[in-house]
């Protein structure tokens, strides 16, 4: 097996994903261009997207972290809109496209064409949720859009596999497909409730970091095949689950947490952008099949597809966020009147991603039996592409001066800021009580300096976030944060180097300077933790 290719995806992938970070571009946008641009370069070997990867090994793990980084405090405040986008718009785009299809293109089957609907209806919300946080969006509008695009995969994959089965002449039925989209969905919840608590219990029982670590690399790929074994959704079990370790993450132990979240920050990293890059890599493969459809009329669906697409978000979006408000007054008494801003931020958000390209190319070549050609399956693959694209492109450029133009109020750091130091407040006062219940037992008599550093760390810990709310150096302009933060770095780094001063005098070995650097390392990443 030549590794040489997957090597090039990564490094390459890695590297545009960095240099966004100093461009206004968000990553993602970069990343797809950049492989559409370097796809026709000699030498570039082709990269296919196998369903059998991207779905089981790659869709998997990007939904666990975004699960455990998601609060499932809010999700459960935001479950309407975000079952309404995540299922009701999923299915609804998924008819209403399929059908708007079958009228543009000449000879296409309805059912084949339902199965591009399906395979174009969910968004994928990385892109989306990235310039949401550049931007600074209210976390509203945030958490809707990591809900939906934690739950609409389920839907989508669910509906793709109804449509395929009527497409290939399997003899699907409506109440079959029901039966299939429920057992998925309810089998998908109960497949993430029933593993959840065992592997919660297996996290805070495993005292060795390593081994947790481990096992919590294991976590999405062990949920996904238990729930596709039994034919049950994956997708939702992966997200049920991580949910739930990520509510309960506080019961792990500190080195655990610590280790994850280098780990997982890593492989989220490392996968977004071979996806991405991996999208606009696609293009000569898309591009080879194509056939008949060639030249003026491929552009002519392609951009009709794109446009009721578009246009099928907005049709569903402001209906979702405001019928049910006329019609019930218990959502008006409980929920602040949204105004169209939200809903159409919402709405243009709408982008597609990998997983559309990934359920595209896992559709079969043949009908059932083998003998004909599945009715323009490499139309649907051109077609999903471009929609990819252009979602990608034209709305994920668009984003972010849109927000800026409907004047969206942002978060109020100021409120949060102040809410984070009466929490840091209470915390440090009833952990001041304990330490004085402590130490005024015997057994854990300590020298007062020993005693008043303990109680000097919680001073700190309790006055650093007003800190940042006081004016800045006149001199420097920093805050009285970054100078401490600028300070406890300095000494470190003093510090470090004395320390390898002496293992290359010989006056220590590499096995102690290793012991020594880490005790710094973790002092380091304290006096940070302490200033932000």
């Amino acid at each position: 097996m030549d590794v040489m290719p997957l090597l090039l995806l990564v490094a390459g992938s890695a590297a545009i994903a960095a240099a966004a970070r100093r461009t206004p571009v968000p990553a993602p946008l970069l990343l797809v261009a950049a492989g559409l641009a370097v796809s026709y370069v000699p030498g570039v070997p082709d990269y296919t997207l196998d369903p059998h990867i991207v779905l089981p090994l790659i869709l998997p793990p990007l939904l666990h972290t975004a699960a455990t980084d998601s609060s499932y405090l809010d999700l459960r405040a935001q479950l309407r809109p975000v079952a309404l986008l995540s299922v009701g718009y999923v299915l609804f785009a998924t008819f209403v496209v399929g059908w708007a299809l079958y009228l543009i293109v000449p000879e296409l089957p309805l059912t084949a064409a339902l199965v591009f609907g399906a395979v174009v209806a969910p968004p994928d919300a990385v892109a989306a949720t990235a310039v949401a946080r550049r931007v600074g969006l209210p976390s509203r509008i945030t958490t809707i859009l990591q809900g939906e695009s934690l739950l609409n995969d389920a839907t989508a994959i669910t509906a793709y596999r109804v449509a395929l089965a009527a497409a290939v002449g399997e003899g699907a039925t409506w109440a079959g497909g029901i039966g299939e989209f429920l057992l998925a969905a309810v089998g998908g919840v109960v497949v993430g409730l029933v593993l959840m608590a065992p592997i919660h219990w297996l996290r805070t029982h495993v005292k060795e970091a390593l081994l947790q670590n481990t096992l919590s690399l294991l976590i999405p790929f062990v949920a996904y095949a238990v729930a596709e074994q039994v034919h049950a959704s994956g997708v939702l079990a992966v997200v049920v689950v991580a949910l739930y370790l990520g509510h309960r993450a506080w019961e792990v132990d500190f080195a655990t947490r610590l280790q994850e979240d280098a780990v997982w920050k890593m492989v989220a990293f490392v996968l977004e952008s071979a996806v991405f890059a991996l999208i606009g890599l696609q293009l000569p493969v898309v591009l080879r099949g194509l056939g008949q459809y060639e030249g003026a009329v491929a552009v002519w669906y392609a951009f009709a597809v794109f446009l009721v697409v578009v246009a099928t978000r907005f049709v569903w979006v402001y209906p979702a966020t405001f019928l049910p408000r006329l019609l019930s007054a218990r959502i008006r008494e409980r929920e602040q009147n949204p105004t169209w801003r939200g809903p159409f931020v919402i709405a243009w958000a709408g982008m597609r991603g990998v997983v559309s390209l990934a359920i595209a190319f896992s559709i079969p070549l043949t009908l059932h039996g083998g003998e004909e050609p599945f009715p323009h399956r490499n139309l649907i693959l051109f077609l999903t592409f471009t929609t990819v694209i252009g979602t990608l492109v034209v709305q994920g450029l668009t984003l972010p001066p849109l927000i800026r133009m409907l004047k969206i109020p942002g978060r109020d750091t100021q409120a949060e800021t102040l809410a984070e130091a009466n929490a840091q407040a209470q915390a440090s006062r009833s952990a001041e009580r304990r330490l004085d219940e402590l130490l005024n037992d015997e057994r854990n008599a300590l020298p007062a300096p020993l005693a008043d550093r303990l109680r000097m760390v919680l001073e700190r810990r309790r006055n650093a976030v007003w800190e940042r709310l006081g004016q800045a150096n006149p001199v420097t302009g920093e805050t009285v944060d970054d100078t401490y933060r600028r300070l406890a770095r300095e000494m470190i780094s003093v510090e470090r180097e004395v320390f390898v001063r002496l293992r290359d005098a010989r006056y220590i070995d590499d096995e102690m300077l290793r012991t020594l650097l880490r005790r710094l390392d973790l002092e380091e990443a304290a006096a940070f933790r302490e200033a932000v």
